[in-house]
């Protein structure tokens, strides 16, 4: 059975971006759910978050019991961690660490005419990162956002993840997963918070008695922890990563690529969730039926069968387009999070698509290797939100702040434009302001409004 839906845009060099394939939501639906949750963590703080949480995580948490995991539980999770795990994770966060340092901006200042301007890059004060706990656990995730935050000198990180964890016998016993909670303790995270969804979003923007108001809050999560950090963007309460929704990947191809290792990147990518888009963009036919042979393999052995199957029957596609320069065009179009081109002189083709979340180019760089430690962030645009948005990164954590230094000799240089613009805009308060200064008048200002 064919796996992927054919897409044939052959001969045809209009946007295809209304045709790309993207999953299916009400969010009108959805939109209307994440606005009650807002309002009421906003009304109520933490007595909305039990609330939410006993409804949306079926764990109830009794009025005296904290929502701030404890330094005990945290210290156990780390003791307990298996070696080799813990290894992996100090290995991909060291690694994280230097890509993000590299990508740090650093100040600078110049001078031209006598004036120095330039521009001083501050770390915001408080960073709310949110780590899934659905479907997958994600200690990835603790790495992807906590290292970014800390190479920024950011003053404090709280971490919010849903209470998902098991205990020894295997039922639910409150807390997160422990191997997340390992990972905050071992990277030093401030304060990690038993809570997820909108409700986590929503009690690091406004703040609650057990949630300190961050400035920004970033890490990626279902289509409601999207929409719950747009709705507090869009209100001025916090800064965001972008819109980090359902994962997504698009592979560029062509007949040099291996069918077997196009085949693994899509199972991949689809097994994280229903809302998967796995995409294939491809100028050689031929691909298409051996790509499909080796689907039914990776398929059949995937340990996620159904969420895969549900995943490439809603959004699996294969392009078919005319050559490369359509392939670049539709990869362009649909602005992948994760784009991995498989091609002839795959470096050359890469280049050329402007618009993706992380490229991963050749046939040995696999989407997993930055999932999880090749160095680049894995919290990206989806959606097609790639367009206009980048990944995490340290950037994400600071503010620039332009500054500018004039002397008197610079003002009078640059008097007359400011003058002419202020006229113009008919702002005569602004041109006074210059022209006081080259006057050398001096203001007394008397709180009696007397003389001497």
């Amino acid at each position: 059975m064919a796996r992927l839906t054919v897409l044939d845009l052959r001969g045809d060099r209009s946007d295809p971006r209304d045709r790309m394939p993207r999953p299916r939501v009400d969010l009108a639906a959805a939109r209307e759910g994440v606005d009650a949750t807002l309002a009421d963590v906003k009304a109520r703080g933490d007595a909305a978050l039990r609330d939410l949480t006993a409804r949306f995580d079926a764990t109830e948490f009794g009025a005296d019991e904290p929502l701030v995991v404890p330094d005990e539980v945290l210290d156990a999770a780390l003791l307990d961690l298996d070696p080799e795990l813990r290894a992996a994770i100090e290995r991909a966060a060291d690694q994280v660490r230097w890509f993000h340092e590299r990508a740090k901006p650093e100040d600078w200042e110049d001078e031209r005419d006598g004036a120095r301007m330039g521009v001083w890059f501050r770390p915001i004060e408080r960073a709310g990162v949110y780590v899934p706990g659905g479907k997958a656990v994600y200690p990835s995730t603790v790495i992807m956002t906590v290292v970014p935050a800390q190479v920024a000198g950011v003053d404090q990180i709280v971490l919010c993840t849903p209470p998902t964890g098991t205990g020894p016998d295997g039922e639910r016993d409150g807390w997160p997963n422990r191997t997340i909670l390992a990972a905050a303790r071992l990277l030093g995270v401030d304060r990690v918070v038993r809570v997820g969804g909108a409700q986590a979003v929503a009690a690091m923007a406004y703040g609650t008695d057990s949630v300190p108001a961050c400035d920004k809050v970033v890490g990626p999560g279902n289509l409601y922890v999207s929409l719950a950090k747009q709705r507090l963007v869009a209100e001025g309460v916090i800064g965001t990563d972008g819109y980090a929704g359902p994962t997504e990947v698009v592979i560029v191809a062509d007949g040099t690529a291996d069918p077997r290792v196009v085949a693994a990147d899509l199972v991949a990518q689809a097994e994280h969730d229903e809302l998967a888009t796995a995409m294939l963009i491809t100028h050689d036919a031929d691909l298409v039926a051996p790509v499909e042979a080796a689907l039914e393999v990776e398929v059949t052995r995937a340990h996620h069968r159904e969420r895969v199957e549900a995943a490439l029957a809603g959004q699996g596609t294969v392009a078919l387009v005319d050559d490369i320069d359509q392939a670049v065009q539709v990869a362009e179009a649909f602005a992948a999070e994760h784009l991995e081109v498989q091609t002839v002189d795959a470096r050359a083709v890469a280049e050329r698509i402007r618009y993706a979340g992380t490229t991963f180019i050749g046939g040995p760089t696999p989407v997993s290797l930055g999932d999880y430690a090749a160095g680049p962030n894995h919290t990206l645009p989806t959606s097609g939100t790639a367009r206009f948005a980048g990944g995490l990164t340290t950037s994400s954590f600071l503010v620039p702040v332009n500054f500018v230094e004039y002397d008197q000799v610079a003002l009078e240089g640059l008097a007359a434009s400011v003058r002419t613009l202020a006229a113009s805009e008919d702002l005569p308060a602004h041109a006074r302001a210059v022209d006081v200064r080259l006057e050398g008048e001096t203001t007394d200002v008397r709180l009696d409004g007397g003389g001497a």
